[in-house]
């Protein structure tokens, strides 16, 4: 059984007003849980993420199917959700999304709790008042407004095209509910981000991967336990951008990068012939190569020499511990 969550408040001046939006706020917690994770030891993501997970999910329907953050419950062996009167709920991983970044689980037992309606992030506008809440009820919530919503790239093989981004940022932001004036659901909280705005101003927030993304893809999570749409060719290399160049900064053990003799610190120049200088570019041509198993020619800079290298790619799934069903 898990343990109770580290207590800690955002401040009541912060907290939303009831008068602020059209919806009943208490009945919107109460359909946030937070969610606890074990992973194995010798898990591929456990060096990076930890083998123990902490963060929110939000119940979206009636038979106790919960929305997260994918990196909180990948290759996870034990699941608890956690509601706000304090029961602990055994459940299990249904999926994990890489290209979303969404993960579902399951819960064991009955949840009476009502869910939240989902939304369309596509409705709202920057500066849009919303809701970023964690599990624990008003103590937990922020009110927030929508800063940016642009692309997002990230560097372990990860793209979003129309990321939203939501300022002042959460303390526990992983799986977090963003909330619309409605009362719906339309984003789930990924990652606390330090940018800078249009005054060269450093502003903190969260980034927060769209609701809408989830609707193409849930029949087949809950069918098939993964998106049945083709797999982006993965590398398994972690890239940095660095004054204006893409610097491979790690390695996943045994990817195919790390198979194709690339090395920390070489500075990739192009893909397939085509130059390359942030990114989202060098990901939407690798990507546009084909699926999984694709060869991905790499032009590297390394000790004042320009090299070509292909790198066989591969299904990071394949990689990774499949769902274990209870």
């Amino acid at each position: 059984m898990p343990d109770e969550p580290v207590e800690w408040e955002i401040p009541l001046a912060n907290q939303p007003k009831a008068d602020e939006f059209s919806f009943d706020l208490k009945a919107a917690y109460s359909a946030i849980y937070a969610v606890r994770s074990e992973v194995p030891e010798d898990a591929f993501t456990a060096k990076v993420l930890g083998t123990e997970r902490m963060g929110n999910g939000v119940l979206i329907s009636t038979d106790g199917l919960v929305l997260t953050a994918g990196y909180l419950i990948a290759e996870a062996e034990t699941v608890w959700l956690l509601s706000n009167n304090g029961d602990a709920i055994p459940a299990h991983v249904v999926a994990y999304d890489h290209n979303t970044g969404f993960g579902l689980v399951q819960a064991l037992t009955k949840i009476t709790t009502p869910p939240m309606p989902l939304g369309d992030s596509s409705e709202s506008e920057t500066g849009d008042l919303v809701v970023l809440a964690g599990h624990g009820g008003p103590n937990h919530a922020l009110s927030a407004w929508i800063a940016a919503k642009r692309e997002f790239a990230g560097y372990w093989e990860y793209l979003l095209d129309a990321a939203i981004f939501t300022t002042p940022p959460h303390p526990n932001w992983g799986g977090a509910a963003l909330i619309d004036q409605d009362g719906k659901l339309i984003g789930i909280g990924s990652l606390f981000i330090q940018q800078v705005d249009e005054y060269d101003t450093q502003v903190d927030g969260n980034m927060i991967i769209p609701i809408e993304l989830l609707g193409p893809i849930i029949d087949d999570l809950l069918k098939f336990g993964k998106s049945q749409q083709p797999q982006h060719p993965w590398l398994g290399a972690y890239i940095a951008e660095a004054d204006e160049q893409l610097v491979v900064a790690g390695l996943a053990e045994g990817g195919p990068a790390e198979n194709a003799k690339i090395e920390v610190g070489d500075i990739i120049l192009a893909v397939a012939g085509e130059p390359v200088s942030d990114l989202a570019a060098m990901l939407r041509k690798t990507w546009s190569l084909g699926s999984t198993g694709v060869e991905v020619p790499l032009s590297i800079f390394r000790d004042n020499e320009i090299t070509d290298v292909s790198v066989a790619s591969s299904d990071r799934m394949l990689h990774m511990k499949a769902p274990k069903i209870h």
